[in-house]
């Protein structure tokens, strides 16, 4: 069985990057999905989104340095069939780190491997950093697809264009050619304003069939579910956000043909 390798990743803050990555996660897991949530952001937003605290030791930081595996650091959550590799404060200091490291672009996907190869997960997500540091590189070396999250806002498609330029070197200097782009995901969509209306239609003009259907609303129900420690599904089943990220998570099923 394949194991799919996803970094949702975009280096511009506060566009839902990490709301994406938890409630994804989720509604994967949900519909009866092995899935492993693995938290690169020294925030820990995502982790503390499913419930847990930040765990000293318990981040990829040391086995990214040689030190223990990823393995021993899998977690498992409230929710069923979703476990997670937890972030830490130690993590503001891989950057640095792990630039003095040898072939330190290459340091999760070498880690990631044994995982990999005992077929656990069918889907692996990583949550990066808003950054395009040295994590967020490793992300996209060890990936096998990319989702951008995008808010729906005047300056998107600036951010998007970095992504791009990003992803076109990845695969271009050899470091992943394999890496391809899933999807954008429009996110803090408000169908009131024109202005969300007219940053989607020129975003899917842009990018066409990668643009993924589902839009995700701004909901207060979304922005108060991490404050419980919740994916939006397990704190209010039927709200507007959970309905868009559950139709989200069936296409991201359909397109990496998991059966």
């Amino acid at each position: 069985m394949r194991t799919h390798v996803i970094a949702v990743a975009n280096q511009k803050g506060g566009v839902g990057k990490t709301t994406t990555t938890v409630n994804l996660a989720a509604c994967l897991a949900a519909m009866g999905r092995r899935v492993l949530l693995i938290d690169l952001d020294s925030q820990a937003n995502a982790t503390s989104g499913v419930g847990l605290e930040k765990i000293e030791g318990g981040s990829v930081y040391r086995p990214l340095l040689g030190e223990g595996t990823l393995l021993e650091r899998i977690k498992s959550t409230a929710f069923p069939n979703l476990s997670v590799i937890a972030s830490e404060v130690d993590l503001c200091g891989a950057e640095v780190e792990l630039a003095r490291a040898d072939d330190y672009l290459n340091r999760l996907r070498v880690a990631l491997q044994p995982i990999r190869e005992q077929g656990m997960f069918e889907v692996i997500l990583f949550d990066c950093p808003p950054a395009l540091g040295i994590l967020t590189l490793n992300s996209y070396a060890a990936a096998d697809w990319l989702i951008v999250p995008l808010q729906c806002e005047y300056y998107a498609l600036e951010g998007i264009a970095t992504v791009n330029r990003i992803h076109g070197q990845i695969r271009d200097n050899g470091i992943n050619p394999n890496l391809e782009l899933l999807g954008v995901l429009m996110t803090m969509y408000d169908g009131r304003t024109r202005l969300s209306q007219s940053v989607v239609g020129e975003v899917r003009e842009h990018f066409g069939e990668k643009v993924f259907d589902t839009v995700i609303p701004r909901t207060t129900r979304l922005a108060e579910a991490p404050s419980f420690g919740k994916p939006i599904i397990h704190y209010d089943k039927y709200s507007a956000g959970a309905a868009a990220y559950e139709v989200f998570a069936e296409e991201v099923v359909k397109r990496l043909g998991l059966k």
